[in-house]
């Protein structure tokens, strides 16, 4: 596996002559989001391939978001699909890799599809890390059908990213680039809060910078408070950092949402704007900076910078605003309240908090650790002793 940087500036390299090639794994609701922001953008230079295994329903999906796109005069690129792929089968996955040769890969899968584990979990244990077994179970046969495929592409994980691309680099196995949703959930709710206290009217000018692992987004969305942890956070608007009490701004950040599949509009949003800053960079020049869970394999939250504006192109995380040790301490501080106590030589260690949390609320006996060779046999545990009984009851 090449250096991201690397495979950024061939992928530059590659676009001189050719279209860029994007392939969604799993066409769920985060992927038909994301299949439909993509045909929406009127970007020409953009092929796109789904990957999954239901034929029928793929392309009935498919076939919507292109005619109902055309019909708003916006469809510009060409749908593909690869049916009939087994995401627990890794020859099925490097065959669809290696026949349509992506740059972008996507994944967007879920091991139990049709339910929000946070529906389970937040209710009753208010943690999500139980679930880390289960977000990694199609990643990781993804990501080894990608080196088998000997594929160059840049890989965007959508599921539970903080813990699991790090679980990953921590086994010595291929990881994913960029992980989506999460911390990039919270940008938008301190600019429209902040806007909000301070009568800005251009709030898409706020320039946020921050750094904190999944447990804050969801107790900061749901109950607009940060659990007594000090967020890592810099808020400036035309080049002057602001002052605000941020507990009022965080108390503003607590906004209606959906529970249902309308909620991963903002994960395939999150997916769209990597893709955009990746292709901004190699395709016209352009500087992004993003905030994303797992980015290099780091545990938590980070924000990002894919640099296209120099004669190479260059990702790195950006620790202009803080260091990188304290957004590592910040992040440790926010996934330990998740459930998650640390991720080291490919095992996964829960919290005792989480395991009480987890006897109390379910009667289950939660395992202290998870090693990389378990994480099959645990995904099956959790979805049989937790979830298909939490959905019968």
């Amino acid at each position: 596996m090449l250096a991201l940087n690397e495979r950024l500036n061939n992928l530059k390299e590659e676009l001189k002559n050719r279209k860029a090639r994007i392939m969604i794994i799993g066409l769920g609701s985060v992927g038909c989001y994301l299949l439909d922001y993509l045909v929406s953008s009127q970007n020409e230079n953009i092929e796109i391939c789904a990957v999954g295994r239901n034929e029928e329903k793929m392309n009935s999906d498919i076939n919507i978001v292109k005619v109902a796109a055309l019909i708003r005069g916006q469809n510009r690129s060409r749908i593909s699909a690869i049916c009939n792929c087994d995401l627990n089968n890794v020859d099925d996955i490097a065959k669809a890799i290696a026949d349509y040769q992506p740059d972008i890969i996507v994944n967007s899968s879920r091991a139990y599809s049709g339910l929000k584990y946070g529906t389970i979990s937040w209710a009753n244990i208010r943690a999500y890390g139980l679930w880390s077994p289960l977000a990694i179970k199609y990643i990781k046969n993804i990501m080894e059908a990608y080196e088998q495929a000997e594929s160059n592409a840049i890989v965007i994980n959508t599921s539970y990213s903080d813990a699991v691309i790090p679980w990953l680099k921590s086994a010595g196995k291929a990881y994913p680039d960029f992980g989506s949703g999460n911390i990039n959930h919270l940008i938008p709710r301190f600019k429209l809060a902040v806007a909000n206290e301070l009568q800005i009217e251009d709030f898409w000018n706020i320039d946020v910078t921050f750094a904190v692992a999944h447990f804050h987004d969801v107790v900061i969305s749901k109950e607009g408070q940060a659990e007594g942890v000090d967020m890592l956070i810099d808020i400036r608007y035309q080049d002057q950092k602001l002052d605000v009490d941020m507990n009022r701004i965080l108390s503003q950040c607590s906004i209606a949402m959906p529970t249902d599949s309308k909620r991963n509009m903002m994960n395939a949003s999150s997916n769209f704007e990597i893709i955009e800053a990746i292709l901004g960079a190699a395709a016209e020049g352009r500087k992004t900076k993003l905030h994303c869970p797992g980015v290099f394999g780091e545990i938590g939250g980070y924000p990002v910078i894919i640099d296209g504006s120099q004669k190479d192109i260059q990702a790195y995380i950006y620790e202009e605003r803080f260091g990188l040790d304290e957004m590592r301490r910040k992040n440790r501080e926010s996934i330990y309240l998740d459930g998650i106590e640390e991720i080291k030589d490919g095992v996964l260690i829960y919290t005792d908090e989480l395991i009480a949390k987890v006897k109390k609320a379910f009667s289950v006996d939660l395992m202290k650790t998870v090693s990389f060779d378990d994480i099959e046999e645990t995904a099956d545990f959790i979805i049989d002793e937790i979830i298909k009984k939490q959905l019968r009851s």
